[in-house]
């Protein structure tokens, strides 16, 4: 199967579109704990993926579409309604903001599992995540080529964020992007002190780095 190289934003075929987006997003679900997961938080939800797949996919699992743009929220919240997903929410905040709330006005500590297919590097979304999940839950990345690099950094970072990463999965024939990998990292125990930061300290000085 052609996987693209092309960027998401440049796609306008529809089926090829399903492919890049619904079909690639898919994927993560080979990941057993994001199956059984009841409560999901998908980080950077931008256009929806793949907080809004995985919700069709999932009907008993609650999925919170996590993004701060309000433009970005607005267009999640109409797929949403089209799609008719009762179990899928829009929190139009930061990441950090929302984890540093508890539930029902925050998501701290409450999701067994964490989805991020945004841009960003592991550590800062093994960042991101830890707060906002119980201990024992996973955060689920889709990534691009494998980075020794990032994987390094965020080996250097996992106590402090309590984190531990567990495998590193090829996607796969459905996968939408060439050299598509999914990085699993579970929470291995309490939040650190500390979590979250401030907002955008999780990308502007990542935990792991320049060592």
């Amino acid at each position: 199967m052609r996987h693209s190289a092309r960027c998401s934003s440049c796609v306008r075929d529809p089926a090829e579109a399903w492919r890049v987006h619904v079909a690639d997003s898919l994927t993560g679900l080979r990941i057993e704990a994001l199956r059984e997961a009841r409560k999901i938080a998908d980080l950077g939800a931008g256009a929806g993926f793949p907080g809004i797949p995985i919700a069709a996919a999932l009907p008993n699992a609650r999925v919170d579409l996590i993004e701060s743009i309000g433009r970005k929220c607005d267009f999640v919240r109409r797929a949403i309604a089209v799609a008719g997903l009762a179990n899928a929410r829009v929190v139009c905040d930061r990441a950090e903001a929302w984890a540093a709330r508890q539930p029902p006005d925050g998501g701290r500590e409450s999701n067994q599992a964490v989805t991020a297919r945004a841009v960003g590097r592991l550590s800062t979304l093994a960042e991101l995540a830890s707060p906002l999940l119980v201990d024992g839950g996973v955060m689920v990345a889709w990534k691009g080529r494998r980075r020794i690099d990032e994987e390094r950094e965020l080996a250097r970072a996992a106590d402090r964020l309590g984190m531990e990463p567990v495998e590193i999965l090829p996607a796969g024939r459905d996968a939408g992007f060439r050299h598509r990998h999914l990085h699993v990292v579970r929470k291995s125990g309490p939040t650190p002190p500390g979590l979250p930061r401030r907002p955008g300290m999780a990308k502007k000085r990542p935990f792991g780095a320049g060592r």
